[in-house]
């Protein structure tokens, strides 16, 4: 079942069992959803790979508000900013652990021969894609950076 699917059913689930924030987050993503569906050039169809990357962003906006309104004094705001970040994780693959990533990249270091931080690019530009959805981008530039020098 694709996301937009699944999104869509657990919409209705969620009225059911009259869970507000779940109800709530599930709407902001379909709306998000379909409004990438709409977007030019995009011929109607959303694949479950940019429906993780806008799952993704959101989590991340999400996070964000919350020490934002954290740093403001407003525990009750950033308290539901990480219930609804809860329920877009649920949605989201289980991110890898630094010991895995480090492997990985590991590995693409002697796949690619890179030698030193000059080769930085050609090693994130895999890294990127091979672990699109599973680590934070930060988490991979620190390790690339840890192991190149």
């Amino acid at each position: 079942m694709e996301l937009f699917e699944q999104i869509s059913n657990d919409i209705k689930d969620a009225m059911k069992a009259r869970d507000k924030v779940r109800l709530e987050t599930l709407r902001n993503i379909k709306k998000v959803f379909l409004e990438a569906k709409t977007a030019p050039g995009a011929n109607d169809q959303l694949s479950d790979a940019d429906a993780l990357k806008i799952l993704q962003k959101l989590a991340k906006q999400g996070k964000e508000s919350a020490a934002t309104f954290t740093q403001s004094g407003r525990e009750d705001l950033a308290a539901h900013e990480l219930e609804q970040v809860k329920v877009i994780e649920a949605y989201l693959p289980k991110p890898l652990s630094n010991e895995e990533i480090e492997k990985i990249v590991a590995n693409i270091i002697s796949e690619t021969g890179a030698q030193g931080m000059k080769d930085m690019g050609k090693v994130m530009g895999q890294a990127s894609k091979q672990m699109a959805g599973k680590a934070e981008g930060g988490t991979i530039s620190t390790i690339v950076k840890k192991l190149l020098s």
